[in-house]
């Protein structure tokens, strides 16, 4: 059976797995990044653990993977196929689809997570059919990921849809990017988290307990609540400003909080519009498996891409059909 190896690296985790060509998850895994033992034992762990997942194909499949994807954090060179920096992985300047490409002897596609996330949102989960759309995980941080025809756009130096470093507060909160006033520190879940422990006067508190007490009728809690809402929503108005996209596609953490989110932040998004059209704001769909699924649409798209060119060039320089030069 074809298939594919799809690798997600987080800061801590990795998720992978086999993906067929219809799409369908044959085998999944996870494994710590190890992050601890420093960047090289990162990279020797996700080069390790891809290793066995062609292993597994070739036992319970009958052949290797055809492609391999991996989506990492960070900034990513996705043209060159290089990790440049990760700072919650120590890495700079990686080579990770060599790297990767060596070891298994087939193609590799490397993708930014969050991009590639957006990929399989747009393409098979809350986005599909929607010819443009922008997906918007709000986590740790806020990023973004502009889908276009199927296709998620980079930029020309792999910067595009960082809504999160969009000012919504001149002058306000100090951002670690250098700027003051930046969407991810007013609307991300970590921000929502130490507003609302600030104001609940406990340090354990999150921004999970600030949606329960939300739906409560805490007024702190709706305050603290709302005032995120606002910030979102004058970032995710500038963003559609300049984009245009037909489908707008909120993921991460905060999105669980449901409808507590999406009623309040539909309502605001109306408010602001003036001559914009109002895209449809959706929940993402696929979770936290939205990585993993988008890295194995890379991978798939690289054969394709391969099968469409009858000069390319295997970019190892390896035989994958010779067990001398490849390592399992």
């Amino acid at each position: 059976m074809r298939h594919v190896i799809a690798l997600d690296v987080g800061g801590t985790g990795m998720k992978a797995a086999l993906v067929g060509d219809d799409g369908a998850l044959l085998h999944r895994a996870r494994r710590a990044t190890g992050r601890e033992r420093g960047p090289d034992a990162v990279v020797g762990t996700i080069l390790d653990f891809a290793a066995e997942l062609r292993a597994y194909g070739v036992e319970h499949y009958g052949a290797p993977a055809a492609a391999a994807g991996i989506a990492v954090p960070g900034i990513v060179d996705e043209e060159q196929g290089v990790a440049a920096y990760a700072a919650n992985l120590g890495w700079r300047d990686v080579p990770l689809r060599d790297l990767l490409a060596r070891r298994l002897g087939v193609p590799v596609a490397l993708g930014h997570d969050v991009r590639t996330g957006g990929l399989a949102e747009g393409r098979i989960g809350a986005g599909k059919g929607a010819d443009r759309f922008l997906f918007v995980p709000l986590g740790t941080g806020i990023a973004g990921a502009i889908g276009i025809d199927g296709r998620v756009e980079s930029g020309a130096h792999g910067f595009a849809g960082e809504i999160g470093h969009v000012v919504v507060r001149p002058s306000g909160t100090p951002c670690p990017c250098g700027q003051r006033g930046c969407l991810e520190r007013y609307a991300s879940a970590s921000a929502v988290s130490e507003a609302w422990a600030a104001a609940c006067g406990d340090p354990e508190a999150d921004a999970a307990d600030c949606a329960k007490a939300v739906a409560s009728g805490d007024p702190n809690a709706v305050r603290v609540w709302q005032e995120a809402v606002d910030s979102l929503a004058d970032g995710l108005v500038t963003a559609l400003t300049l984009l245009d996209p037909r489908t707008l596609i909120i993921g991460g953490g905060l999105a669980e909080a449901g409808e507590v989110l999406f009623q309040p932040l539909r309502d605001a998004v109306r408010q602001r519009v003036t001559f914009q059209k109002l895209p449809t704001i959706v929940p993402a769909a696929l979770g936290d498996t939205a990585g993993c699924l988008g890295a194995g649409l890379l991978a798939r798209d690289l054969l394709d891409s391969t099968a469409l060119d009858s000069t390319a060039v295997d970019p190892t320089g390896l035989d994958p059909t010779d067990p001398s030069e490849v390592t399992a």
